[in-house]
């Protein structure tokens, strides 16, 4: 982790959430579920709100298919904590049933369309438009947490996957309601709510600046490599930020921005 407030800055009931778990499974906490529950209700909540019917409500794809494609997607951005964590997660969700070389054309079809959308290329499909709405709204969660996982340099330690996976498929990507009971808003669309707690909500950073982030350029060119090229951020990027003046609550709200407007300019370049 590149920020010292993902490992160290949660609240009491998130550390005694995580300390408690982390003791059970004698394993650490993973990257993702620090970044999770650091201000949830900055991002997480309304991307939560997303990610679980996403993943796993009612769809045209299957969950091992779902899974199938969140790898597929992170390898386009070149993620590989999430690329090791969603390939275990095909054999969880599938239950054996499907592997990694064995997917139906449909899937191969809409894999092929989304990675040609996140390069920035023109791509049509001729699967029904809500199978390709859903696998949409797939692209749209994973754009933004590759591109966080990259930036923030997350890693997957001693059992960390196997138990870290096991979990996220048992509770369907949903975290206990008392760790995520802060502020923002629910109007039922997440990703309203999404682009309201990020872009409108309260933080520490003005909300031209993380406007800015979204699509333009902050901080010497940040803003925009996470956009573009998470896997190119550093530990001497960071570093440099923080040198800069930058507070680490900062750099945290302008990566979110940056991840999530890149993510919503390929979900909405799609709609039409």
């Amino acid at each position: 982790m590149r920020l010292e407030i993902l490992d160290h800055g949660h609240r009491l009931r998130a550390k005694l959430f995580m300390g408690a778990t982390a003791a059970m499974s004698r394993v650490d906490t993973p990257d993702i579920v620090r970044t999770l529950l650091y201000r949830p209700g900055f991002m997480t909540r309304p991307l939560l709100d997303l990610t679980a019917p996403a993943m796993r409500g009612p769809s045209f794809w299957t969950a091992g298919e779902r899974e199938f494609l969140a790898m597929s997607i992170a390898r386009t951005h070149e993620c590989p904590f999430c690329v090791d964590t969603h390939a275990h997660l095909v054999g969880l969700a599938s239950r054996g049933e499907i592997g990694l070389d064995r997917q139906r054309p449909e899937v191969l079809a809409i894999a092929k369309f989304l990675s040609e959308r996140n390069q920035g290329r023109h791509a049509d499909t001729d699967l029904p438009a809500e199978a390709v709405q859903q696998a949409l709204r797939v692209n749209l969660v994973w754009g933004i947490v590759n591109r966080l996982a990259n930036a923030f340099g997350f890693q997957l330690r001693p059992g960390q996957l196997e138990t870290g996976t096991k979990n996220l498929h048992r509770f369907g990507y949903r975290f206990p309601a008392f760790l995520l009971a802060e502020g923002g808003r629910r109007t039922g669309d997440p990703i309203a709510d999404l682009r309201y707690s990020v872009f409108e909500g309260p933080g520490v950073t003005d909300l031209t600046t993380r406007r800015t982030a979204a699509t333009g350029d902050v901080w010497g060119g940040y803003a925009k490599t996470v956009r573009d090229a998470s896997y190119r951020v550093t530990d001497a990027d960071v570093e440099a930020l923080r040198e800069a003046g930058h507070s680490e609550d900062a750099i945290f709200e302008v990566t979110v921005a940056a991840a999530t407007g890149a993510a919503l300019r390929t979900f909405e370049s799609t709609q039409d």
